[in-house]
């Protein structure tokens, strides 16, 4: 599990002049909750990049006033113009509190489908989860290289040990689709045949 830590400064002055100010300094405004205490903190815009820009799922140790706290973080506010980020919620991890986050999917393996002339579709790049602190995962590792033409793999065949989905089971995640050479060759495909026909149904849901 990746992490990453952050140094920042309790902030005292929570208006909105003190908050335009910290931002024309370079830092951004923060908040951390969930565990014994809320805490209002400004951190350096330029240290938030390895954990914003990034698909990837990551443990922020934060340091503050000489105690680090272990969170994840669970919601960005940008400006509208400039889209520069202006405030960070970070939820703190309690070991024996549950928690809710979405967690990346790393598909592994090329579908036989996609071998005999097929497509992949990836239709949900990540999944909502509930659970303790210390099961939580960088990523959840879904074999595909089973995939047939016209074959999904669904929400329930992720391996997600110690964990609630708390996405609907059906949902597809991933499919393998006839490419428009193939249907023009007449070709047939081995799978369930509702790939095509579950695309809109996994866009509206998720």
């Amino acid at each position: 599990m990746n992490t990453i830590q952050l140094k920042g400064e309790t902030r005292s002055e929570l208006g909105k002049s003190a908050t335009r100010r910290l931002r024309s300094e370079g830092h951004i405004p923060c908040v951390i909750y969930g565990g014994e205490d809320q805490v209002h903190f400004s951190t350096k815009a330029l240290d938030v990049r390895d954990f914003v820009y990034t698909p990837d799922f990551q443990i922020i140790e934060i340091e503050l006033d000489g105690k680090t706290r272990r969170c994840i973080m669970k919601d960005l506010q940008f400006d509208v113009v400039t889209d520069d980020i202006t405030h960070i919620d970070f939820l703190e991890l309690v070991d024996n509190k549950p928690v809710i986050t979405n967690i990346p999917i790393n598909f592994v393996g090329q579908p036989e489908g996609v071998k005999a002339g097929g497509r992949l579709i990836i239709k949900l790049k990540s999944v909502k989860v509930r659970t303790l602190p210390k099961h939580l995962v960088s990523h959840l590792d879904v074999d595909i290289s089973a995939m047939k033409l016209n074959g999904n793999v669904r929400v329930e065949d992720i391996p997600a040990e110690n964990m609630e989905v708390m996405n609907p089971l059906r949902i597809p995640i991933a499919s393998v689709v006839l490419t428009r050479a193939l249907k023009q060759a007449g070709s047939g495909g081995e799978g369930d045949g509702e790939a095509e026909g579950e695309g809109e149904e996994a866009a509206a849901e998720s």
